[in-house]
């Protein structure tokens, strides 16, 4: 009797382990990754640096890349909310409702758009200008000496608000600043400036499922900068490495 009550304890015990390692084992077999429609870096038709990238993080592993493109702000609001994985491209610590892995997946190459007859800016002048950004991208946080700044919803008004004084200079990432330049009537009016780079990460919902993509996205992140297998696609899209110091 005492016998077969062991036996019974024990295959308990082995189901419940079972069961416990069943349901964390199995990896996801998607991840649903909101971003903003970013021309040659996450476009919506899936064409882009950002895209090769993630996928090339994931999709070896098992994981397919699921994408949805939707504005900054709302892409970041669907990972609060946990209606998808993650959103791309977001600069650290942006929202206490989502979480941060360790590694970046990239950096942004932070530029100030402005009148060529204006002065150079730099990070320790920046206070002494009005800057204007996309809304939702709180520059005001990462970037020095922040004074004066205004959001815009939209980038096609830039260069009229630079031309007709509404702004000094437009803060963005070299892609989206080179794309407003390269759309002005007259680019010569316009010089583009270097002021900082901000590591860009996936944040990720506050989900069981998201934690787990987000461990799997630090492993293979740590696996990939070790043995430069990422190299190559910057090198393609003609874009700075941004892991030498690994």
């Amino acid at each position: 009797m005492v016998l077969r009550g062991l036996m019974v304890v024990v295959f308990a015990m082995f189901c419940s382990f079972a069961q416990a390692g069943g349901g964390g084992a199995t990896p996801p077999s998607v991840i649903h990754l909101a971003s903003e429609d970013w021309e040659d870096y996450t476009a919506a038709d899936g064409h882009g640096l950002g895209w090769d990238v993630l996928r090339h993080v994931f999709e070896p592993a098992g994981v397919k890349v699921d994408i949805r493109t939707e504005p900054y702000v709302r892409s970041l609001g669907l990972a609060e909310r946990g209606e998808v994985d993650a959103c791309v491209g977001s600069y650290r610590d942006e929202s206490e409702a989502v979480l941060y892995p360790h590694w970046s997946f990239d950096t942004d190459h932070i530029y100030a758009l402005g009148l060529a007859s204006s002065p150079v800016p730099t990070p320790e002048t920046l206070g002494n200008y009005r800057l204007a950004w996309v809304r939702g991208y709180d520059y005001q946080d990462y970037l020095p000496n922040v004074q004066h700044f205004a959001e815009v919803q939209r980038r096609d008004g830039i260069v009229s608000m630079l031309t007709h004084n509404r702004a000094d200079y437009y803060i963005d990432a070299q892609t989206e600043v080179d794309y407003v330049r390269n759309r002005a009537k007259d680019p010569s009016q316009l010089r583009s400036t270097h002021i900082a780079e901000l590591p860009l990460y996936l944040c990720f919902a506050k989900t069981a499922k998201a934690r787990s993509l987000m461990a799997l996205f630090d492993q293979r992140m740590e696996q990939l900068v070790k043995s430069g297998e990422l190299k190559p696609i910057f090198e393609r899209w003609k874009q700075p490495y941004p892991f030498e110091s690994n």
